[in-house]
């Protein structure tokens, strides 16, 4: 029960946070709540003895695409590099991304209530690592220029990018997952013949057919 409770109000304050800067929780018009399962508290003989680090090795071996994640934010424009985005739904149309709860450039994001997916090409391993880093101005020196719908700062040079507005924010460990509706999206044909940029086992690479 305890463990539920912990859970539960994880849930509560994300919901409470997101109501005090104006995001919504949940998306407009959606159908009721699922039931939920039975649950219960796993008990601390039931849980597998894992390694952070081996945890982190393992799932190293999962190549993943890389993205910069923008909004206009506050006082300034804000962003970060961001491998764990994914496509959720088609109708409608929503993306997902998955950013750490001691993310400094999450709130700013969240009160923004916007963002831009700035999908990143083979040769663009810079402006990522650029984006990684934790504080300074990530956009000194970096062109961009104001995403349609949103306004958030569209990356020159990128072979993608995907312009949203925040549907709905989950608790996910000491993550969250932010759920976005898609406003609009388009594509750079010429940045992208060169390929996208890949993440895997601590390295950038590139793909080849």
């Amino acid at each position: 029960m305890k463990g539920m409770m912990g859970h539960a109000a994880m849930a509560a304050t994300a919901v409470r946070y997101l109501r005090s800067v104006g995001a919504p929780t949940t998306a407009a018009g959606s159908a009721g709540p699922l039931p939920r399962p039975a649950l219960r508290a796993v008990g601390d003989d039931e849980r597998a003895p894992l390694d952070p680090a081996e945890f982190r090795a393992v799932l190293g071996h999962f190549a993943s695409g890389v993205t910069v994640i923008t909004s206009p934010g506050e006082p300034g424009p804000a962003g970060f590099a961001c491998q764990s985005f994914a496509s959720l739904s088609l109708d409608p149309p929503l993306v997902a991304f998955m950013v750490a709860r001691t993310s400094t450039t999450w709130p700013r994001i969240a009160r923004a209530g916007v963002f831009c997916v700035n999908i990143l090409g083979a040769g663009q391993g810079e402006l990522c690592r650029g984006f990684a880093v934790s504080g300074g101005d990530k956009f000194a020196g970096v062109r961009h220029t104001p995403a349609p719908s949103t306004g958030s700062p569209r990356l020159a040079g990128v072979p993608a990018w995907i312009d949203c507005t925040v549907q709905a924010v989950h608790t996910g460990g000491d993550h969250l997952i932010v759920v976005g509706r898609v406003e609009a999206l388009g594509t750079d044909p010429a940045a992208a013949e060169s390929g996208p940029l890949l993440f895997h086992r601590g390295t950038f690479g590139n793909f080849r057919p």
